[in-house]
């Protein structure tokens, strides 16, 4: 019993979770570069509109849930990829049982072992690998298995059928040459965006799983800025202090956008080229973000979206650059989901057979870049498993105080990412 105790507490099964949405500005290349991909698509023959209406609310909610806990850890910038998150926890979520299961159940807000949802998984997947016209929007799944260890051929299957999860082999033993392989392919699908994931450290012959997921996206705005109109200006933070920004303008008869305001905000929708994705940025009228945050939810952005129309709004916005990482155990224990981290109590039976599995650490790492071309943005996401995450006329929206911003596919509003801009010179 000793013996198996310490095999518990210190063997590592590593699930990393690696998740990218890239945003970049479209090259002359960039037919070139998509013309040959052929895209695998996964099983979504069970899949309903129902279903899959379901689970992108399911998505959603977990999006502004988590972002109310996560805001709570700082107060500078924020940055994550709800989606990168939600399919990580999720295909941790494949392999849980008794308790575990129900926790994280309550949190992901979807049944297990349904068909319909599976091939809703995979109905997102494709839909989110169109590839069409304009712009270019990929995902990409793996897991990397220990040579040497057996997990269910159950769930290995469910992951390549409705995740479309590459399957692969090593040896960690090798941990050096492990990182390097899973970090390459990391690399490849984020177009270079996130390097050096996996630390070499964190792996060992007691390493039996590692998960990876990737997300890329690659467009422009539908309405570009025009670099010429971009000037210095006063970005006003949260404390009264000021700091210097180059901001964005489009202004005259072309200024047309979707926009719509509430007694205490502005909402602007930015379309990236092709239409098919957006970006949505919500700005108190005062000086005040808490004011969104305390309403920041689903049904309010499904309000405020409906409700948007087309208006010749003059625009400024900042030109923002940064990164972020972010340690989610305690957000995810915040939400929740408390056994999946507590050795003995944890149950990933559905993996393997066995109870010795937990979860030992979520790791969540983002980038965010927004200037007069586009955006350009990269997540990375990695779980690792221990064996036993009526309003008066407004005729300008100018974002020179702090604002939120998320972006979203269209056709599903599946939320992709979610930030706040604190201080753009940051």
């Amino acid at each position: 019993m000793k013996k198996q105790n310490l095999i518990a507490l210190f063997g590592a099964v590593v699930i990393f979770i690696a998740s990218s949405f890239s945003v970049y500005y479209f090259s002359e290349h960039s037919d070139e570069e998509s013309s040959d991909v052929v895209v695998k698509l996964a099983d979504e023959r069970d899949a309903t509109a129902e279903s899959l209406s379901s689970l992108v609310d399911s998505l959603n909610n977990f999006s502004f849930e988590f972002y109310d806990v996560i805001k709570q850890e700082s107060s500078d910038n924020l940055f994550i990829s709800p989606y990168s998150i939600f399919v990580a926890v999720s295909m941790a979520y494949e392999g849980s049982n008794g308790n575990t299961y129900e926790e994280m159940k309550n949190i992901l807000n979807i049944p297990q072992n349904d068909s319909a949802v599976e091939a809703s998984f995979g109905k997102l997947y494709n839909l989110l690998n169109q590839n069409l016209e304009g712009y270019k929007i990929n995902t990409a799944n793996a897991f990397w298995a220990n040579k040497n260890y057996e997990f269910l051929d159950e769930y290995l299957n469910l992951l390549e059928s409705y995740y479309m999860a590459e399957a692969n082999n090593l040896d960690f033993s090798k941990n050096v040459e492990a990182a390097e392989i899973i970090n390459s392919w990391v690399e490849e699908q984020t177009n270079g965006k996130i390097t050096d994931l996996i630390q070499s450290s964190s792996l060992s012959e007691l390493t039996k799983l590692v998960l990876t997921n990737a997300i890329y996206f690659k467009g422009d705005w539908e309405k570009q800025f025009d670099v010429d109109n971009t000037y210095e200006e006063d970005f006003n933070l949260s404390s009264g202090n000021k700091v210097k920004v180059d901001m964005m303008k489009f202004t005259g008869d072309e200024a047309i956008f979707n926009y719509t305001d509430t007694e205490m905000l502005q909402i602007l929708e930015l379309a990236y080229h092709g239409n098919d994705l957006s970006m949505l940025i919500i700005l108190p009228k005062e000086n005040n973000i808490e004011a969104i945050e305390s309403i920041l939810t689903l049904d309010n952005i499904e309000e405020w979206r409906s409700s948007l129309s087309e208006r010749n709004i003059d625009i400024y916005i900042p030109k923002f650059e940064f990164k972020t990482k972010y340690s989610l155990n305690s957000a995810l224990q915040t939400m929740g989901i408390n056994d999946a981290f507590i050795p003995g109590d944890a149950d990933f039976s559905g993996m393997d057979g066995t109870h010795d599995l937990f979860i030992n650490e979520v790791i969540h790492k983002a980038y965010v870049k927004v200037d007069e071309e586009g955006t350009e943005a990269a997540a990375a996401t990695g779980i690792t498993i221990g064996v036993t995450s009526i309003n008066p006329d407004v005729d300008e929206f100018k974002a020179d105080h702090p604002f939120i911003f998320l972006i979203q596919h269209k056709e599903t509003g599946a939320v992709l990412f979610l930030g706040k801009v604190m201080d753009p010179s940051s």
